[in-house]
C-alpha cells in the first residue's frame, strides 16, 4: 500500500507525526508526506520536526496565497501533478483547510481511496469557510476517522454509511502521550512555579478585529487573575493587537512545540480560542475556558475540562476567577482519547 499523507498547515504535522510512526512499524505500507506550502514557510520553525521527531515533508507543493479560492485551485493543480509522478493508492487528509479540500477533490477524481482524519466535526455555521470544507471532505471520503461519539452521530445524520465511519479517538492525544516525558520548561517560567500561572492564546482574526470587546475581555482576564501571572505566547499579528490593548500580561513570542506543551500541561488554567489547545487541556486535566460559542469536540465540555465563554467578558471573568480559586468542574477523558489513535487508523487502513 502506497499512502500520501497530505498536510496544509503547521497544526497538521502534530496529527501526522503519530501516523508516520505507526506506519513505520507496519509491514506492507509505505508513505510520502506532502505539504501544500513551501519549504520556506515561516510557521515551520526549525525545531518543529525535531520536536515532533518526524521527518520533514518529502514534497512541498509550494502554494502560498491568501485568497482561499485561488489557493484551492493552485493546490488542486499542484497535487494533480504530484499524483501524476507518484504511484499512490490511498490519500490521508487531516482537518478542514481549503488545501485539504483541494487534495480530497483531486484524490477522488482520480479514483483513489480517501481517508479523513478528524472527520465529523461541525460548527453548524455554513458561513464559515472551514464548515464548507468539512462537508465536502466528509462527503467524498471512503474512510471517516472520528475522534468521538459526537462526530460519529454527525456523520451518520448526514448520510454516511456505518462501514465508512471508524471511531478511533483523538489523534492529538497520541502526540501528547508520546512527548509527555520530553517537554522542555521554557525560560519564561524561571521565576514562576508550576501551577502558578494562567496561559492565554489568541489567534482567531474575527476575535482580534473587534478591538473594543477584545479590550474588555483582556481586562476581565487580568482583573480576575489578580496576582496570578497570565502568560501569553503569541505570534506577531496577535501580539501586535494584544500589546496595544493590555499592559498587564506576560506577552512572549510563540514557543517551540515542546516548550508550549510544558507551559500548558503545567498551568493553573488555560484561556484560548483554539480547539486543539482546549482538547489538550482536557487530556492534561487542566481547566480551560474557550473564547468561542461552540466546539468541534463537545466531549471536551461534557466530560473534559473545557467551558465555552464565547466572546462574553463577564463569563470569561467568572471562569478565570474559578480557575484561581480552584473551583473547577470534575473531568474525565473521553472514550479512546488514550494515545493509540494512530495504531487504530493504520490497522483499519490495512484491513
Amino acid at each position: 500500500m502506497n499512502v500520501c499523507i497530505f498536510t496544509g498547515a503547521r497544526p497538521n504535522f502534530v496529527k501526522a507525526a503519530p501516523i508516520i510512526r505507526a506506519i513505520q512499524k507496519t509491514a506492507g505500507i509505505a508513505y510520502q508526506l506532502v505539504y501544500a506550502g513551501s519549504s520556506a514557510d515561516p510557521t515551520l520553525e526549525p525545531t518543529l520536526f525535531d520536536d515532533l521527531q518526524m521527518p520533514r515533508p518529502d514534497v512541498f507543493l509550494g502554494v502560498d496565497c491568501v485568497n482561499l479560492n485561488e489557493l484551492t485551485g493552485r493546490v488542486m493543480a499542484e497535487f494533480e501533478a504530484y499524483l501524476d509522478s507518484n504511484a499512490i493508492d490511498t490519500v490521508i487528509v487531516v482537518d478542514d483547510l481549503a488545501s485539504t479540500m483541494a487534495a480530497a477533490i483531486v484524490a477522488k477524481k482520480r479514483g483513489l481511496r480517501l481517508a479523513h482524519i478528524v472527520a465529523g466535526t461541525r460548527s453548524f455555521d455554513i458561513s464559515m469557510p472551514k464548515e464548507v470544507n468539512r462537508l465536502v471532505i466528509d462527503g467524498l471520503s471512503d474512510m471517516l476517522f472520528t475522534a468521538g461519539a459526537g462526530s460519529v452521530s454527525i456523520a451518520t445524520r448526514e448520510g454516511a454509511e456505518m462501514n465508512r465511519i471508524h471511531m478511533v479517538g483523538n489523534i492529538l492525544m497520541d502526540t501528547l502521550r508520546y512527548n509527555h516525558d520530553r517537554w522542555k520548561r521554557p525560560v519564561c517560567l524561571d521565576d514562576i512555579p508550576d501551577g502558578g500561572y494562567i496561559v492565554l492564546t489568541i489567534n482567531r482574526k474575527a476575535l482580534l478585529a473587534n478591538r473594543d470587546n477584545m479590550q474588555l475581555m483582556l481586562s476581565a482576564i487580568t482583573e480576575a487573575s489578580g496576582s496570578v501571572p497570565v502568560i501569553a505566547p503569541l505570534r506577531q499579528e496577535s501580539r501586535t493587537v494584544v500589546e496595544q490593548l493590555s499592559h498587564n500580561l506576560v506577552i512572549i513570542p510563540s514557543l517551540s512545540y515542546l516548550e508550549f506543551g510544558y507551559l500548558t500541561s503545567n498551568a493553573m488554567g488555560v484561556v484560548t480560542d483554539s480547539g486543539n489547545v482546549a482538547e489538550e487541556a482536557t487530556f492534561n486535566h487542566v481547566p480551560c475556558a474557550t473564547l468561542n460559542s461552540y466546539t468541534e469536540h463537545i466531549e471536551t465540555v461534557r466530560q473534559g475540562t473545557n467551558v465555552l465563554v464565547g466572546e462574553d467578558a463577564k463569563l470569561l471573568r467568572e471562569a478565570v476567577a474559578d480557575m484561581v480559586k480552584g473551583q473547577w468542574k470534575s473531568s474525565s477523558l473521553p472514550d479512546r482519547w488514550d494515545g493509540r489513535t494512530a495504531e487504530r487508523i493504520v490497522q483499519t487502513l490495512m484491513s
